[in-house]
């Protein structure tokens, strides 16, 4: 069997519910990872001794709706893998431009970091592999997404620590932080029927949606327990909702926040917040 006929197969399959390049890419990455034949063995068109049953039920899984990351059981964040499954959220392409911007504006060595809510632990890892000596935390109030973030942080030789910590309930148990980061569940339950089936149905629901009742909770109460863990000076991180953007930007300053700025991601939506303590 070659190469190129088990693509067209598998790409064929997958095009109805995902569209063509979509479904290019989700073969792509399967026959890849159960194969080991990369683009290059493609264009050759290279032989194929037999489809293992794993790469079956993979294809299944993904017919289900099932996200590849959770199938695969890994992600890529930020140039690296990080292991995932059903506790925690997949990473984002926000997310990495979150981190970037932290990475891009606090070059200096030494810093002490928190990041709250950190699922698989992209954040933290990523800010502690790429800003030299930094001690960084990651709090979260998953027992299972903590175990995850820990396995991570094995498997990339990271250093941080993780805490199991309920933000609305307990105080931050840290201090003198120079960066406290977060990207907190901010989903409303009205905006469910915007997003697709196969984050609905796989996502972790604890690390996705607020009340609509009130969307901004973990805005409020990260900025101000942040204001007695943060170093005169330090400075705070968010990934927003961005239908909520001047918003969370006035709840900010509210807190006595400074120079707090709205970021637009690649694709020009406000989703990022920056400022200073």
């Amino acid at each position: 069997m070659r190469s190129r006929e088990i693509f067209k197969s598998y790409s064929d399959k997958l095009t109805p519910l995902y569209g063509k390049n979509e479904a290019e890419s989700l073969s792509q990455w399967l026959m890849e990872d159960f194969l080991g034949v990369k683009r290059k063995d493609l264009l050759e068109n290279s032989e194929v001794v037999s489809i293992p049953s794993a790469m079956e039920q993979a294809l299944d899984s993904l017919l289900a709706g099932k996200p590849i990351q959770y199938i695969t059981g890994k992600a890529p964040f930020y140039g690296r893998e990080f292991m995932v499954d059903g506790s925690v959220l997949i990473p984002r392409n926000e997310t990495e431009e979150l981190v970037h911007l932290i990475i891009k504006e606090n070059k200096r060595p030494s810093l002490r970091i928190l990041d709250i809510g950190t699922g698989s632990g992209c954040i933290p890892i990523t800010l502690q592999l790429e800003i030299l000596g930094s001690k960084i935390y990651g709090v979260d109030i998953s027992e299972a997404a903590l175990g995850v973030a820990q396995k991570n942080a094995e498997l990339l030789n990271a250093q941080v620590t993780f805490h199991q910590l309920n933000i609305l309930e307990e105080e931050i148990p840290f201090s003198d932080l120079d960066i406290v980061v977060s990207n907190p569940p901010y989903v409303r339950h009205s905006e469910k029927s915007q997003m697709h089936k196969n984050v609905l149905d796989h996502e972790p629901h604890l690390a996705l949606f607020v009340y609509d009742e009130d969307p901004l909770i973990f805005y409020r109460v990260i900025a101000e327990k942040a204001k007695n863990a943060l170093k005169p000076g330090g400075k705070l991180y968010f990934e927003i909702n961005e239908a909520f953007g001047s918003q969370t930007k006035k709840l900010v300053e509210d807190q006595g926040f400074k120079q707090v700025e709205l970021v637009k991601d690649l694709n020009g939506r406000e989703r990022i917040i920056s400022a200073f303590l």
